[in-house]
């Protein structure tokens, strides 16, 4: 008999999963709640979809166990990934930054390639169909079993909720025990409209199921489990998938948004609006320096943006009820020792400026602004700015603070930092521990990697190791 596997959710992860659950030989149904399908996508890199990075390690990610990430990312590395794209008729190009984009910096050419290569599997891609149940109907195959196969509606299965992890897991593995069959309920969605504007919950750890009863249940052998996280929740990503992990038995690391701008009220900051430069920005958390993160900084009139920021904001939240400041240095790599030095000699070699001076490292509206703010006159000469004065101005342009009042949550998270801990999934498959026949890839899983490619990358490679286990046949996975 074709093994029944059920995607659940068509972003960068799950639609590899289905592709490769059907290379596997599969019968796919691939199911999204949204009734577009890759918005995501479609809105990645600026809407040019950052494929992937020159250089992708466990290095790149935070979350859970590095080792795991490590295994996941070997079973599909940047070089697979590149060749497979090309199979599927995607050219890449690399740029200086190490980015892999299309070749046609479209990142439609990227979402149609993938459906394109579902249809071509014959996967049966469902849009506007949200999966709201997944229940375990244990009796497969036996007496009282519910038998039969393809999709229909039919009696309400078991939900996860009334057995015990340990009693759930003792059924699925029991000598003789028939395969796990489930059974999705779904709820039809025919207007985008309904996906809320915002998550409130930030750090929460308890995820209750959607309260609706499904329009229809279908059955699968195994189910891959790629809803993502929260992050853009007006393309369908609700916390729906932590739900239904969390009614399955798993627990769950508790969700924060995380490469989101950072929030601030700040007059300078609204002055430099639009600017933008490199950073290196420090986090420090009750007095100790907790986290850094480099590159550009955009001014933005809502506070800081650019990668330094994002990158940083997952650490933000990670310090909650904390006392939290962050630092900037706009001279990465420079001390303050040796810019002392630069200043000194330069004031003896020539009448140079205090702004030209600092335009040699700095943009000129921030030149302007750090003289303001350390009352210094930039057209005086070098030589005639007495120490003290030279010694705020210094200390501002290697550590000034920026006043942050938080960040601007998941309406503009990019990723969603906690979920489901890797220590409850088999590395070999992303398998579930919980729920044998469950599998779990991409960001619903306690994973998020930084800026720059890197979570594509991991929807990528876990979507493949999560689709391959799903497709094999009973048989073939034992072998």
């Amino acid at each position: 008999m074709t093994r029944r596997v059920a995607v659940v959710g068509a972003g960068a992860a799950g639609l590899t999963a289905a592709i490769r659950a059907a290379e596997a030989g599969a019968q796919v149904t691939l199911l999204n709640a949204h009734p577009r399908i890759g918005l995501k996508i479609l809105m990645s890199g600026g809407t040019r979809c950052n494929v992937t990075h020159r250089e992708v390690t466990e290095r790149d990610f935070h979350g859970g166990s590095r080792a795991v990430i490590r295994r996941v990312l070997a079973e599909f590395p940047v070089a697979e990934t590149l060749a497979w794209f090309r199979e599927l008729g995607v050219e890449l190009k690399l740029e200086e930054s190490g980015k892999y984009f299309p070749a046609t910096d479209d990142a439609r050419t990227v979402l149609d390639a993938l459906l394109g290569a579902c249809e071509g599997r014959g996967v049966d891609v469902l849009a506007g169909a949200r999966v709201v149940r997944i229940g375990l109907d244990e009796g497969v195959g036996k007496a009282g079993g519910t038998g039969g196969g393809g999709t229909g509606r039919g009696a309400r299965p078991e939900e996860g909720s009334t057995r015990s992890r340990a009693e759930r897991q003792r059924i699925a593995t029991a000598p003789g025990a028939a395969a796990t069959r489930f059974r999705l309920g779904i709820q039809r969605v025919g207007d985008s409209a309904a996906f809320g504007a915002g998550v409130a919950a930030v750090g929460r750890a308890a995820w209750p199921l959607p309260p609706v009863e499904p329009d229809e249940w279908i059955e699968a052998d195994a189910v891959v489990l790629a809803t993502g996280g929260l992050s853009f929740p007006r393309t369908g990503s609700d916390g729906t998938g932590y739900a239904l992990a969390a009614a399955l038995g798993h627990t769950l690391v508790p969700p924060t948004p995380a490469l989101t701008p950072l929030a601030a009220a700040d007059p300078w900051c609204a002055k430099l609006q639009g600017l933008a430069c490199e950073a290196e920005l420090s986090l420090w958390v009750d007095g100790r320096r907790a986290a850094e993160a480099g590159g550009a900084l955009l001014f933005a009139h809502f506070g800081y943006t650019g990668p330094a920021a994002l990158d940083l904001s997952r650490h933000w939240h990670a310090a909650e009820g904390r006392a939290r400041r962050v630092i900037a240095s706009f001279v990465p790599g420079e001390t303050r020792e040796a810019l002392e030095e630069s200043w000194i000699g330069r004031a003896r070699a020539a009448r140079r400026t205090v702004q030209r001076w600092l335009m040699a490292r700095v943009p000129e509206r921030l030149a302007e602004a750090l003289c303001a703010a350390a009352a210094v006159d930039g057209a005086r000469a070098l030589n005639q700015v007495p120490r003290e004065a030279r010694g705020r101005l210094l200390a501002l342009l290697t550590g000034r603070e920026l006043p942050v009042t938080g960040t601007l949550g998941y309406e503009k998270a990019e990723v969603t930092a906690g979920g489901v801990p890797l220590a409850e999934v088999d590395p070999r498959t992303l398998e579930s521990r919980i729920a044998p026949g469950l599998h779990l890839c991409g960001e619903v899983l306690d994973v998020e990697g930084r800026l720059g490619g890197f979570n594509f990358q991991w929807a990528w490679s876990s979507g493949t190791v999560a689709g391959r286990a799903a497709g094999k046949s009973d048989e073939g996975a034992s072998r």
